[in-house]
């Protein structure tokens, strides 16, 4: 069911109310019709020409709180009719709220209150799904006010977005990658969609989950380069076939919650047992009980910790239990300053003084903890269980694990570099 505008989303699940990541060689959802994209193009590359290891940590929380300040705001200014803030001051579709929690009676109330009831169900992880079409006019912080005085019991949230989070150089979008033939296992990735590239040889089916999707992203392009990646860009596991959900595609209002989770339902029903998710927001409960149904049906998340700086908020998904959180370090094997953090951490990996696959069929440079989390996901699916990948990681800092490694560096021999 697709999230139009005005839509409003109750979740049939009562789940707790809790709740990108770098700079890379092009814009994140690539193409000649950039929205969203260009934007944040332009806010990470005034970073990219600070050197971040020299600031302070205070100018450096400073100038990464004023990035985000100015992506948001640019945001807003520029797609307000798609986009608005929630009552936590969080970049969301416009009108669409997703509840959790609620019965019959909250949802009678909601009826009689002029809400527009409409069901379905996120297949793959046999979560119900209730939308609500909220009454003309009204905005989203007024209709989560007035939904959770009609549902007192139930847990009321936007649908938030979840961003990728910067370029270093421009390019096109590239042609579409499309599945060559039968492979293996695949490993599943929920970005932007994958151009055709020659390192990526493997198989790679792709779905969108977005309006214009899927479509090649430079994004999704060099976080697939760091997984499956062969010839110029070797990654983690090279030649493993992918399985790509693209969440974003032409849409302003791309990498919603709602559209995260039914892509992880498409990985559970695909019996997907690794998926990394370089993408960062806030906390949010549709996302949190995908994430929980998706781990009791087998599947692992690896996530990035963002690259907000460790004085953000904590980092989700990477900070749900059960999702593999991870870092980046530099080539020094020094933690990245603007890497963000999580609720726990448990692996770093290389993201800078590196090269990727760019959406033109080319290489760059790559920096941040985006392109830490494939590195970390494709390790997983070759070691095949998050022990067998603790016995592989290289001990850094304090002796065992620690709040800036984690369990310890993975794949600290995957860095490309020319």
């Amino acid at each position: 069911m697709g999230m139009m505008k005005g839509l409003i989303m109750v979740i049939g699940l009562a789940f707790p109310l809790s709740v990108a990541a770098q700079l890379l060689p092009g814009t994140p959802l690539g193409g000649a019709t950039q929205v969203v994209p260009d934007l944040l193009d332009r806010v990470d590359r005034t970073l990219d020409r600070t050197n971040l290891d020299r600031l302070s940590p205070s100018r450096l929380a400073d100038r990464l709180l004023a990035a985000r300040s100015a992506r948001i705001a640019d945001l807003l200014q520029r797609h307000g009719d798609v986009i608005e803030l929630d009552d936590r001051r969080q970049p969301a579709r416009r009108g669409a709220i997703l509840l959790t929690g609620a019965d019959a009676a909250a949802l009678d109330a909601l009826r009689e209150a002029g809400y527009t009831i409409e069901q379905s169900r996120i297949d793959g992880l046999d979560l119900l799904v209730t939308g609500l079409t909220a009454p003309k006019g009204k905005s989203l912080i007024a209709a989560l006010r007035e939904i959770r005085a009609l549902a007192p019991s139930a847990q009321a949230s936007a649908d938030n977005l979840y961003f990728p989070s910067g370029a270093t150089s421009a390019q096109t979008g590239g042609t579409l990658a499309t599945s060559t033939g039968a492979g293996g296992q695949a490993i599943g990735l929920i970005d932007g969609g994958v151009a055709a590239h020659p390192t990526l040889t493997a198989p790679v089916e792709q779905r969108g989950f977005a309006r214009g999707a899927p479509r090649a992203s430079a994004h999704g392009t060099t976080v697939a380069s760091l997984i499956s990646g062969t010839g110029i860009i070797k990654g983690a596991a090279p030649g493993a076939p992918l399985l790509v959900a693209d969440v974003y595609g032409n849409d302003p209002a791309g990498g919603g919650a709602f559209a995260i989770a039914r892509a992880l339902g498409w990985m559970a029903a695909r019996r997907t047992p690794v998926v990394t998710v370089s993408l960062v927001g806030p906390d949010n409960p549709l996302l949190a009980g995908a994430i929980r149904l998706a781990r009791d049906r087998g599947v692992t998340v690896v996530a990035a910790v963002g690259n907000d700086g460790p004085a953000a908020p904590p980092a989700f998904p990477a900070s749900y239990p059960g999702v593999v959180a991870v870092t980046g370090v530099d080539g020094r094997n020094r933690p990245l300053p603007e890497a963000g953090k999580a609720a726990h951490l448990d692996f770093a990996a290389p993201g800078a003084d590196m090269d990727a696959a760019r959406a033109d069929g080319g290489r760059g440079p790559v920096r941040g903890t985006s392109f830490a989390a494939p590195l970390v996901a494709g390790r997983l699916a070759r070691a095949g269980s998050l022990s067998a990948l603790e016995r592989e990681a290289q001990d850094l800092g304090d002796k065992g694990r620690d709040a800036r490694f984690g369990n310890g560096l993975i794949c600290g021999n995957c860095r490309n570099r020319r």
